[in-house]
């Protein structure tokens, strides 16, 4: 079975499992029955590292994207939970243009929360980056005075999601993800997941297109802990390891017979600490995550892709207009995993 084929295949039966919005329990109340706006702001901060021979320090080279701040809002409803994100220029740290060239980020996340399982899917479109390190490798380039070198045209696209499970059923995921419960009591939970995406790179340089494609899964095991403060204060840390395959496939669009396939071993790392203040109503708070993983390629090079970030939220719950909750019971009767 294809490597498509089977993340379909694994999308349908976790969506397959009978889900209704949780009621509440001793330890956790529900919000699904609110509509729930965030707004949040934070940082993203993503490159990729590519490092050659024994020592890797001197053969590094970063290549990251101008767009350091970026906005997004997000929609919360019984299980379903939505994110569009994008840097809009104006914020500070998105307008270095002259020096860095012009980047643009978009990313749209979708999540379910079917009984146990978080159904996570998201899109994510990356164009225009530039050489972060200039210094390292031309030790006459000044910052502030000198360009980097810039790829405008490199562009980078992510389908992807994974599937998790809380082990514990008495440990709350949506406290920590979207905010849609609220746990009282504090209390962990070991979460295994399977992530999964597809890549596509493309750029041209001097006229001439390349496109790689790149198909990645992975099994990971992690552990998230809510570790509640009084009535309205919680404080997350987390942590997952795992390992995966990736399969390449390269090609010049100019010359079909210029292609090569590759399969590589990947590593990959990502944690996270959230602090929250929670009402019925009003809800705020912070996040500070991070991921990356690595794999080596031919000739003892060695790639990364690193993600840090840190993230403010605002959010606001209220009963559904009349015609939201008509919308979502007609549609629900068509698809009862709603």
């Amino acid at each position: 079975m294809s490597i498509p084929k089977a993340i379909f295949t694994l999308l349908f039966l976790s969506w397959a499992f009978p889900a209704k919005a949780q009621n509440d329990t001793a330890t956790i109340k529900s919000y699904a029955e609110q509509v729930m706006i965030r707004v949040n702001l934070d940082t993203n901060i993503e490159n990729y590292t590519f490092s050659e021979g024994k020592y890797k320090d001197a053969g590094k080279t970063v290549f990251s994207i101008n767009n350091k701040v970026k906005t997004s809002v997000s929609l919360d409803y019984k299980i379903i939970s939505a994110t569009l994100s994008f840097a809009p220029k104006f914020l500070q740290g998105n307008d270095s243009e002259e020096l860095k060239g012009s980047s643009s980020y978009t990313d749209f996340s979708f999540r379910l929360f079917p009984k146990r399982f978080i159904q996570n899917l998201y899109y994510k479109n990356v164009k225009g980056f530039y050489l972060e390190n200039m210094k390292d490798l031309f030790p006459s380039w000044q910052e502030g005075r000198d360009q980097y070198m810039q790829f405008p045209d490199l562009r980078v696209q992510s389908f992807g999601g994974s599937t998790s499970y809380i082990l514990n059923k008495n440990f709350s995921a949506k406290s920590i993800y979207t905010q849609g419960e609220w746990q009282s009591k504090s209390s962990g939970s070991w979460v295994p997941f399977l992530d999964y995406d597809i890549t596509i790179f493309r750029n041209t340089i001097d006229g001439i297109k390349s496109k790689e494609t790149q198909y990645t899964v992975g099994g990971n095991i992690g552990y998230f802990y809510n570790w509640v403060i009084g009535k309205n204060v919680n404080i997350s840390p987390n942590l997952a390891l795992g390992v995966g395959g990736k399969f390449s496939h390269y090609h010049d669009v100019l010359d079909t017979h210029a292609s090569e396939n590759a399969q590589y071993v990947t590593i990959r790392m990502e944690g996270g600490l959230h602090i929250g203040y929670n009402t019925d109503r009003f809800l705020f708070g912070g996040k500070m995550n991070f991921s990356a993983y690595a794999y080596d390629q031919k000739n003892n090079q060695t790639i990364e892709n690193n993600n840090i970030y840190g993230l403010l939220y605002i959010g606001y719950r209220f009963a559904p207009p009349k015609v939201v909750k008509n919308t979502y019971d007609k549609i629900q009767k068509k698809i009862p995993v709603l």
